[in-house]
């Protein structure tokens, strides 16, 4: 088997030593051939950083490193100057800025034995440029263009500050347009007061073109393809445990899309999944975002206002530092992805993209609710799972009203709603399906749990009680449409104390 490429972002690197590659080279050639200015938005550990080292290999005419691939005896092999940045590596929190691009465009020039006399760092980028392309035209690749902003979005004076810097820096790209063959620019969000977005008139923004959907990901052929031999190793080592390992893999790891028609898999999930055989947080564990958690707080957001959500497109690119919208800034940092697009609305809907980010992101904004306690909050729900197995249900009551005790009131909405959520978000925590609202004909459920082998019918109420709920489901019948299958069958009647938090009163029959 070939290697797996964890933390690989060189191409070079990658090709040399014999590593895994999924081949995505006849994307760039479409894109070296349709126009020269480009942009593309994708969260985090999603390959941004390699896509453009593999561009900086095409252009530095490198062909050896592409035999055996797509694009191998398609182009000419010609050599460029490239001029390659990326913030990620800068250290600009540690020299400031405007010190670090500094230095990265003295190290630049360094590597093409030129001297840079302008003493600004603008005025030093527009040098670099115009002196690297006195024989033929300058390639500029930027990678995580938006990082010292994104680092710094909880601090909002800081962040303003680097952007202004990043602005008076890119302004050069305009002027520069007489020697520039080709740009690229990637990052995680779409400042709209950064200057390649209000002065590059002729920049395209492919983050939600369906041609390049897949440019980044895994799509399920190629997961299949490419990795059938770690795909039979990882059978091999769940036999008896999972009849459909691929399946699994896919409810874990699958779901990101950026067109809502074609679904990838998280690349840097995958390969930690087949390197360590564990189902876990990969992705979620390089960067819990605790801002975003406390800003979901804040605003007392339920998990029902973060699933099936609708939104337009201009809405969605919408984002600004001094007032961050939460539902595009979830989307563009990869915590919910697109699941449809209505073309005749155009509107998209977005949801969670996989079981890796909605149990790690609920688990941490229970943690949150909870007095920043995850650990607490993740004992609790192996609890809970094994109780609802068992079917126990005084022992899951038990641990929910742990929960929810240690929820602040200035959390609690005052509205059955917000415990509805949290009854919700936590079951999902389990592992269980729960269905919501789910439609009879002589009414609606409120909700519906299904384990391995039950069924548990529920009906909620707030400041009422559980007889009068446990009576609803057993006259409107809500549970014979369940009757037919192998599952033992549960009503459960529920009331919330709002005032105190708490399930005061629960009633169940197991119905035979």
């Amino acid at each position: 088997m070939k290697n797996l490429p964890i933390g690989i972002q060189e191409f070079k690197k990658l090709r040399e030593g014999d590593f895994l590659y999924i081949d995505k080279t006849e994307f760039i050639y479409n894109l070296i051939n349709s126009a020269s200015y480009y942009f593309l938005s994708r969260p985090r550990r999603f390959g941004k950083s390699l896509l453009l080292n593999t561009i900086k290999e095409i252009f530095n005419g490198n062909k050896e490193l592409f035999e055996g691939l797509w694009i191998y005896d398609k182009i000419e092999w010609e050599k460029y100057p490239v001029i390659k940045i990326s913030f990620s590596s800068m250290d600009y929190m540690h020299l400031g800025l405007r010190n670090a691009i500094d230095n990265m465009l003295n190290d630049i020039a360094d590597e093409y034995n030129l001297t840079l006399g302008k003493s600004s760092f603008s005025l030093k980028f527009k040098e670099l440029i115009q002196k690297l392309s006195t024989d033929k035209k300058v390639v500029i690749l930027i990678d995580e263009y938006d990082k010292p902003i994104i680092d710094y979005i909880d601090d909002i004076p800081q962040a303003e500050e680097n952007r202004k810097i990043l602005k008076s820096f890119y302004s050069v790209i305009k002027d520069s347009d007489n020697y520039i063959k080709f740009f690229f620019v990637t990052g995680v969000s779409k400042f709209s007061q950064v200057s390649i977005f209000s002065d590059l008139n002729n920049l395209n923004d492919i983050t939600l073109n369906r041609k390049y959907a897949t440019m980044l990901g895994y799509t399920q052929m190629e997961l299949e393809k490419y990795f059938d031999e770690y795909i039979r190793e990882t059978a091999d080592f769940y036999k008896g445990i999972f009849d459909n390992i691929i399946e699994k893999i896919k409810i874990w790891y699958n779901g990101y899309s950026w067109d809502g028609r074609n679904f990838v898999y998280n690349p840097f999930s995958v390969l930690n999944f087949f390197d360590n055989l564990e189902f876990a947080d990969y992705w979620y564990a390089t960067g819990t975002p605790t801002f975003l958690i406390k800003l979901i707080k804040e605003r007392k957001y339920t998990i029902f206002d973060l699933k099936n959500v609708l939104i337009t497109k201009s809405s969605l690119e919408k984002y600004e530092i001094t007032s961050l919208s939460l539902i595009p800034l979830l989307f563009q940092t990869g915590y919910l992805t697109i699941k449809s697009v209505n073309l005749q609305e155009m509107t998209y809907s977005l949801d969670f993209p996989n079981a890796e980010v909605e149990r790690a992101f609920n688990l941490n904004l229970l943690g949150e609710f909870n007095g920043n306690k995850p650990e607490k909050a993740d004992t609790l729900v192996i609890e809970m799972k094994r109780a609802l197995e068992q079917n126990n249900i005084e022992k899951f009551m038990e641990f929910m009203n742990d929960l929810f005790k240690g929820i602040s009131y200035l959390l609690v909405d005052n509205k059955e709603k917000y415990f509805h959520s949290l009854f919700f978000m936590i079951v999902r925590l389990l592992g269980f399906t729960i269905e919501l609202e789910v439609m009879t004909i002589d009414g609606r459920i409120d909700a519906v749990i299904t384990t391995d082998d039950y069924i548990y019918v529920i009906e909620f109420k707030a400041n009422q009680d559980a007889k009068t709920a446990l009576e609803q489901i057993k006259e409107k019948g809500y549970h014979k449409k369940y009757t037919t299958g192998k599952r033992k069958i549960t009503l459960l009647g529920i009331n919330f104390d709002i005032e105190n938090k708490r399930i005061d009163d629960y009633i169940y029959e197991e119905f035979n």
